[in-house]
């Protein structure tokens, strides 16, 4: 399983958190796409990293993303603008485990400053202890599962229906965003070895280097 973590400028400082607690809690390999400190350029703001996570899940770079901002509903909000992409808005390790089982999500949103205290470290060690417990999308109360999994088919389903693909958005989009995201190498690096899907997105966004 591989793991992007893409963090923007003013929750960078969150960084090494999150991904200690994923080291402590998964075997996946990471993938630190982001910014790790607020000095780092190209500056990047939650429209940036929902596109990065868009793009990385839509190409199958990465399988689950895990991103965030100052409150978490900035992130949010940005990524579900996108296809293909099931994302929550993460407070506390039980919100991971109900939405790994009751949504199967392949994203998460992190309030990173908002309620981000002492412990917010320990806070998110056990989130992501019950984010990946169980296998997700196993349903929750169990005899709901069914018709769980039903309405998870059903806005899949609406996701293709509703958006352009994903090449299509990139070419329409704002070149000061592909330029953002073209010079932060290390999510660059993670498209150039994403495999044959990512080799096109890949290709369009070395154009703005």
């Amino acid at each position: 399983m591989k793991i992007a973590v893409i963090n923007e400028v003013s929750a960078s400082l969150k960084n090494a958190d999150i991904i200690a607690a994923l080291q402590e809690t998964t075997d996946a390999e990471i993938l630190n796409v982001g910014m790790k400190e607020p000095s780092q350029l190209p500056s990047l703001t939650y429209i940036h990293t929902s596109y990065m996570a868009a793009i990385l899940l839509n190409t199958g770079a990465c399988d689950f993303v895990v991103g965030g901002c100052g409150t978490g509903q900035g992130f949010l909000n940005g990524v579900l603008q996108f296809p293909n992409v099931v994302c929550g808005l993460i407070v506390e390790p039980l919100d991971a485990w109900l939405f790994s089982q009751i949504n199967g999500g392949n994203c998460i949103s992190l309030p990173l400053n908002k309620g981000y205290g002492w412990a917010g470290n320990i806070n998110l060690k056990y989130t992501f202890e019950k984010l990946f417990a169980d296998p997700a999308g196993a349903g929750y109360p169990r005899e709901r599962a069914e018709s769980q999994a039903e309405s998870r088919a059903i806005l899949g389903r609406v996701s293709q229906l509703t958006h352009k693909d994903l090449l299509t958005i990139l070419r329409e989009s704002d070149t000061s965003i592909l330029s953002a995201m073209a010079g932060t190498e290390a999510f660059m690096d993670a498209l150039k070895n994403g495999g044959d899907k990512a080799q096109p997105v890949y290709e369009l966004l070395s154009q703005y280097r």
